[in-house]
């Protein structure tokens, strides 16, 4: 599992997906029109699907300290990145304000699911994947309110109100039934098409992101970015990725989530703060070269940081 090559075969297919959903938008075989639709199944149906499949029976979910300090560390990394990055104006030079701020949600909000799902779910067991979705309960959170506070200044009780989705309601609902032991009253048939519906989540949320991508990609303009580029790879895939692994050593935390940890570490600039950047006053060019430039050169570091940081955790 520490072997360079198997962490790199389990990267490969993850960008693979992203660059088939680029080739179908490119082809117009996967229209615009589509994305709506295909985001509120993928939101609503089948990653809610994928989280009771790997919750539901879980043991990990039944630890108190994985219950409080997973979400924590999700919501805290968030904070930790954002407030970073709102200090590296010398860094990027970004002198207008919808773009410093834009650059520093995006280098603070990392891609907290659908990469680190497929990762989790190759190279660990279902109990980290649980545990990776109270993660993920933290990042949400963090993103509907230090994020969109961020970009705006304004208000958070609108963004309060997103927290409260599918997802959370399966993760909730899990717990609830793994408390009561009435998971294992559960219908083979219903756990069986539960099961058959999450594996769909992750292709398809892969090649909906690809899609996006090559929506985007006319707005890079790197010529003019490279700085920024630069920054935001130094900021997100190597000083951050540091502190992560630090957290990840010293915390009294289970194994589950010192590998959630480790793989969150390695994790390049999220996609959809490139959507928020056009429905708050941000800045999508400065959104582009950020996801754009950490994510092409996330195909070599999460390997490494991933090889790296479960060695220097101890795992």
């Amino acid at each position: 599992m520490n072997e360079f090559s198997t962490v790199l075969g389990a990267v490969l297919p993850i960008f693979g997906l992203m660059v088939v959903g680029l080739g179908l938008r490119k082809f117009n075989w996967l229209t615009e029109d589509a994305d709506q639709s295909l985001l509120r199944i993928n939101v609503n149906v089948l990653l809610p699907c994928l989280i009771l499949d790997s919750a539901l029976g879980n043991p990990a979910l039944s630890q108190l300290r994985n219950l409080l300090l997973a979400p924590a560390f999700g919501y805290g990394t968030v904070v930790l990145g954002i407030g970073l990055a709102l200090g590296a104006r010398s860094l990027h030079g970004l002198t207008e304000r919808p773009a410093a701020r834009t650059f520093a949600v995006c280098v603070g909000i990392y891609n907290y699911g659908y990469i680190p799902l497929p990762l989790v779910l190759l190279l660990f067991d279902k109990a980290t994947t649980g545990v990776l979705f109270l993660v993920m309960m933290g990042v949400e959170a963090a993103l509907w309110t230090l994020g969109v506070w961020t970009f705006t200044g304004g208000s958070l009780a609108q963004s309060w109100r997103r927290i409260i989705n599918a997802p959370l309601i399966a993760i909730v609902l899990a717990l609830v039934l793994n408390t009561l032991g009435l998971n294992a009253h559960l219908s083979a048939p219903l756990l069986t098409g539960v099961h058959w519906l999450g594996q769909c989540a992750i292709p398809m949320a892969l090649i909906l992101i690809g899609a996006v991508v090559a929506d985007h990609l006319h707005e890079f303009h790197s010529k003019s970015g490279w700085r920024v580029i630069g920054a935001a790879v130094l900021l997100r895939q190597a000083l951050l990725p540091l502190l992560f692994l630090l957290v990840a050593k010293y915390l009294p935390a289970s194994v589950e989530l010192k590998r959630v940890m480790v793989i969150e570490a390695a994790m390049p600039a999220a996609v959809f703060p490139i959507v928020l950047s056009k429905l708050y006053p941000g800045d999508p060019p400065t959104a582009m070269r950020v996801v754009l430039g950490t994510s092409v050169v996330s195909l070599l570091t999460i390997p490494l940081w991933i090889r790296f940081g479960l060695k220097f955790v101890g795992l």
